[in-house]
């Protein structure tokens, strides 16, 4: 009936044409078969797995009788109409079994079986129109055009009523369920909605479009493929979670569609070359023959490049194969051995990378404050004989950052731009991959992992997790390196902090030593002056030794020891006695506080001090010392009436390290070293001063009389009033 007409225009063509339209229902059919198989091995995870089957077997089958009616001798319209028929009343069926299924629970009619009889009902009364239709054309031809109107009304029917399940599907679908089907929707709707197109405009003219029909075996080919997308994303309910369906290696796969992409690429080729020869005239032949070679040798040239194939392999596996690592246990165990392994941070980078490689063995560059790179880690590898420059190697590195497979390498040098690797390290048995490990810009450290038994080639989804990793480690190693060069730059600056309090001792020495010659030729038949001079030489020379005590060390020597603060001052008040204007000491205390320290630190403290008062004041000026006990521990207050400091000055600059006002003369670190003593006896020392009026510094220090000994305690928070 209907297809009659098209079966005579068909008649009316050139050979090219029935060509086109049996590689178009032909790759139908290859395509429905393909999906039968995947249907067939996932049919028991897949909802209405069977009908999905029958579906596919139908169209499949519908496919095969089309394709041979192009070497029919004589017409096959009605074994087209028939299957075509069957094929749309199974996708049908399986869409109201889809709704059925969403509206199970409720009163709707599709929510149970109750509408499959009237459906079995309403196809056979299809089939039976078309038969009876095909009857009635051969023995009534005058009624062709009612009977043509019907068939195409017919198909037409079924086409909208795909639409509009596939619409209701669609809207009633959530996000889960749309990851899943989505491309089963969109093939299926294709599907219906060029036939719907095909159908309407032979309605409208009375047949059917040549062209039309022919490209719809194309149509339903891009289907099949959509279709066969969503089966496979379909996933089991148990909880492995393992994917159904048919899944190739890499390898075949990427062969596969390698051979594929080959033949597509032949045929349009030599349907190009058909044109040329038609319009070439007398050079036709010629032309299409220089046009086949080119194309050959071009599809040659392309196949044998590494980096088209590597690409594609890449390409292939990104997008059809589900990943191969479960990120979250891998990233949870690469964090817990970069932080296990006490301080031996680099070891850990090493073992941490060589675990997701599953190397057994590696050896770890790290780059250093000059830019050259050293071991700093050889895990269960030997070191090199020879020190190896990965300087060109880390510049490479720095613009690609790529991992470099050195068996690759050895075979396809051309994957990796005519890079030229050192021969000590390509010299190194079983030396397999070479990772960056970058930290912002800069490589900052270059891991070379030994062969492995459990791994034989990376594929792109291995190279983005050791990417990843390196860059990880990377930031971890560099964070290693600052901690380091910071242990460095505290050992310097607390050498440098001991050599400054060494010559500020140093200087007080000096100055009290050019106090002695300067009076020993006023004084030197005085003979308290001589004993006061030994005494104060004997003292230097204690003190001197200590020093040097200290410098041999590289630390402070503290001598604790209970003595009397009281006995201190007055020591002191003798030393400064032959200075101008001499202390007074006034003591408030009704017992004389008891402290467990270092004296010679202690005294250093209240020399810097009282020093300091004098020269503020003048000859004729006044200093006092006022020695009290309140609340457990020693008050020591400093007094004097000479220039003054601002409050600016105190708060900003009177401890702080080498700031001084004294000149060339002075050090900048006598009252900052002080401060830092008392509080670590768990002191404080406060600073009271007005400008032109004078300065009070109170010294407070916890004393151990009639209480436990108390122990140095930590820096605290200045006070300072």
């Amino acid at each position: 009936m209907v297809l009659d007409l098209l079966s005579l225009d068909f008649e009316a063509q050139s050979g090219i044409l029935s060509n086109i339209g049996l590689y178009s229902y032909g790759s139908a059919l290859l395509a429905y078969i393909v999906l039968i198989i995947l249907t067939f091995i996932s049919r028991r995870n897949t909802p209405f797995g069977y009908t999905l089957l029958t579906a596919c077997c139908l169209t499949a089958l519908w496919a095969a009788v089309v394709t041979s009616s192009v070497f029919a001798v004589t017409s096959q319209g009605l074994p087209i109409q028939l299957t075509e028929a069957g094929r749309n009343a199974a996708w049908i069926f399986l869409l109201l079994s889809l709704i059925s299924l969403k509206l199970r629970g409720t009163n709707h009619f599709l929510a149970n079986s109750r509408w499959i009889p009237w459906y079995i009902v309403g196809v056979a009364l299809i089939l039976l129109t078309t038969l009876s239709a095909a009857l009635i054309d051969y023995l009534t031809p005058a009624f062709f055009d009612t009977l043509l109107n019907v068939g195409f009304g017919i198909w037409l029917a079924m086409t909208i009523l795909g639409l509009l399940l596939l619409e209701q599907l669609f809207r009633n679908s959530d996000d889960i369920d749309l990851w899943a089907t989505k491309h089963f929707y969109v093939g299926l709707g294709i599907m219906f909605a060029y036939d719907l197109f095909m159908y309407a405009e032979a309605l409208l003219f009375q047949t059917l479009d040549p062209d039309t029909w022919q490209a719809r075996g194309f149509v339903n080919t891009m289907a099949a493929v959509l279709i066969a997308t969503s089966v496979g994303r379909i996933r089991t309910d148990n909880s492995s979670g393992i994917r159904p369906g048919i899944h190739l290696s890499r390898h075949v796969a990427f062969h596969t569609l390698t051979l594929m992409a080959s033949g597509i690429y032949l045929i349009t080729m030599a349907l190009a070359a058909y044109v040329i020869s038609y319009l070439g005239g007398s050079w036709g032949t010629v032309l299409q023959i220089v046009f086949l070679v080119a194309s050959g040798l071009v599809l040659t040239v392309l196949l044998f490049s590494g980096q088209i194939r590597a690409r594609f392999r890449v390409w292939l596996s990104k997008n059809f194969f589900s990943y191969k690592y479960d990120y979250r246990t891998e990233w949870l165990e690469f964090t817990r051995i970069l932080a296990s392994g006490g301080n031996d941070i680099p070891e850990n980078v090493t073992r941490a990378v060589a675990k997701l490689a599953k190397s057994p063995a590696g050896i770890l560059w790290s780059r250093s404050e000059d830019g050259r790179f050293g071991i700093v880690s050889n895990w269960a590898m030997p070191s090199p004989k020879t020190d190896i420059d990965m300087t060109e190697l880390s510049q490479w590195l720095e613009v690609n950052e790529w991992i470099i497979d050195l068996r690759e390498w050895g075979k396809v040098p051309d994957l990796y731009r005519n890079l030229q690797l050192p021969h000590a390290l390509i010299d190194i048995p079983r030396a397999w991959l070479l990772i960056p490990l970058v930290f912002g810009e800069r490589v900052q450290g270059i891991l070379l992992l030994r062969e492995t038994d459990l791994t034989n080639d990376l594929n792109w989804e291995d190279r983005d997790l050791l990417k990843v990793a390196g860059r990880q480690a990377g930031s971890h190693l560099a964070q290693y390196q600052a901690d380091k060069a910071l242990v460095e730059s505290r050992q310097f600056e607390a050498f440098n902090r001991l050599s400054a309090y060494v010559i500020h001792d140093l200087k007080n020495i000096l100055a009290q030593l050019s106090l002695v010659v300067s009076n020993a030729e006023k004084h030197k038949d005085n003979p308290d002056f001589i004993d006061d001079m030994v005494n104060t030489v004997s003292n230097t020379v204690n003190r001197m030794n200590n020093l040097m005590s200290q410098l041999r060390s590289g630390e402070s020597q503290l001598k604790r020891a209970e003595f009397s603060i009281q006995e201190l001052l007055k020591q002191l008040i003798s030393d400064f006695e032959h200075r101008q204007p001499v202390p007074k000491l006034l003591v408030e205390a009704s017992d004389a506080p008891i402290l467990e320290c270092d004296r010679d630190r202690l005294q250093a403290v209240f020399e810097h001090l009282v020093q300091n008062a004098q020269e503020a004041t003048g000859r004729s000026g006044q200093v006092t010392i006022t020695l009290s006990s309140q609340e457990g521990a020693a008050v020591v207050e400093i007094e004097d009436n000479g220039v003054g400091m601002d409050e600016h000055f105190i708060r900003h600059r009177l401890f702080r390290p080498f700031d001084s006002t004294k000149g060339l003369t002075g050090m900048g670190i006598g009252a900052f070293e002080s401060r830092d003593f008392v509080r670590s006896l768990g002191g404080e020392i406060s600073v009271q001063s007005t400008p032109g009026i004078g300065s009070l510094f109170r010294v407070q220090i916890p004393h151990s009389k009639g209480t436990e000994k108390q122990t140095e305690r930590p820096v605290v928070e200045a006070i300072i009033t």
